[in-house]
């Protein structure tokens, strides 16, 4: 049996995993919870992980994983102190004006599991590029400063080019056409427990492909 997704690189500590669209980073409640995970699967093969940072289940790319408690002290330090250069391919609906811009916008999660833009929100930074324009959506390449939950995709909503395929932003009817959350985590920068640089880069899958060919 095919596995649902790619160990892009394997060391005593650490894993890095391609993780594709749909698939849940680790157990869910509710509704989803018993859906296959991410931790599940890489549990089978190489015992306990740990979680450094998160991925949303429709979104794809690179996310890593610690293998030993020391392991994960240091690589959720990381994140958490923002020492982790994180770049996103995203594709929004609408014509991006500007060719690069930001948006510092404090961000707070709602107890119906959306984000919100307020004023007593947890600081939030995003900045972006335009890669490509289409006739009706944008191509950017995204840095996220902060790690907030849900963050590029409330952060664009608020700007008026929400993702494509994201339903629960943008509007239900129109991004239930595409099958996939266009937004995928394509390169990861850090410095692993010795201090050396590493730089870890996956292109965007078949199924992303396929909705720019349609789009272009």
């Amino acid at each position: 049996m095919k596995t649902p997704f790619e160990i892009v690189r394997e060391t005593p500590e650490l894993l890095v995993v391609n993780k594709p669209s749909g698939l849940l980073t680790m157990p869910a409640r509710g509704e989803l919870a018993k859906e296959k995970h991410l931790v599940g699967l890489l549990h089978q093969t190489y015992g306990r992980v740990y979680i450094t940072h998160r991925l949303d289940r429709d979104a794809s790319g690179l996310i890593i994983f610690a293998r030993t408690p020391e392991a994960h002290r240091y690589y959720s330090g990381l994140f958490e102190t923002r020492e982790v250069e994180k770049r996103y391919v995203v594709v929004v609906e609408g014509k991006v004006a500007e060719n690069r811009g930001e948006i510092d916008k404090p961000l707070k999660q709602r107890g119906s599991g959306r984000v919100s833009v307020v004023f007593d929100g947890k600081p939030s930074l995003t900045k972006y590029t335009v890669m490509e324009r289409l006739r009706s959506a944008t191509i950017l390449e995204v840095s996220i400063v902060t790690g907030r939950r849900h963050q590029i995709r409330a952060h664009m909503y608020s700007i008026g080019h929400p993702v494509l395929g994201d339903s629960l932003y943008g509007d239900a009817v129109r991004q239930s056409k595409f099958p996939r959350l266009m937004l995928h985590s394509w390169r990861l920068r850090l410095k692993d427990m010795s201090g050396k640089s590493m730089s870890f880069e996956v292109n965007p899958p078949a199924d992303f492909m396929g909705v720019l060919k349609v789009l272009s």
